[in-house]
């Protein structure tokens, strides 16, 4: 395979840059979270505290953009793979990544409602 041929085009290149975007963004929760786990030996209270701020719409909305980030970062991971691996996968990279796009789509619009459930209630009613 020549140098280049997996992020070969504009789609190859934002492919590569939202799959590192999405792992910075979900190594920096990963390290957050461990961080306010932590926090329930230091002070319980205040861990009490941080638990009451994550019930809030703002942090819900952020916790869609992680399901978003961890669910494209998994699916583009999962080509990158089959590109690496499957001898047809660099011809076929770029139809790859456009059903990536389509199945994370699908499910985040199947998951919208099951996660901002809480939030769309508060601000809506039922």
């Amino acid at each position: 395979m020549p140098a280049g041929t997996l992020y070969r085009g504009r789609e190859g290149m934002w492919s590569w840059v939202a799959h590192r975007v999405t792992g910075v963004l979900i190594f920096f929760f990963l390290f957050a979270h461990v961080l306010d786990t932590a926090l329930v030996r230091v002070s319980p209270e205040s861990y009490d505290t941080v638990i009451q701020t994550y019930k809030t719409p703002l942090v819900n909305l952020m916790e869609y953009g992680l399901v978003a980030a961890i669910l494209f970062h998994a699916l583009n991971g999962l080509r990158v793979v089959a590109v690496d691996f499957w001898s047809k996968g660099p011809k076929y990279q770029k139809q790859m990544l456009w059903s990536v796009v389509a199945v994370w789509v699908l499910l985040m619009a199947g998951s919208f409602y099951g996660i901002l459930q809480h939030t769309l209630i508060s601000w809506f009613g039922k």
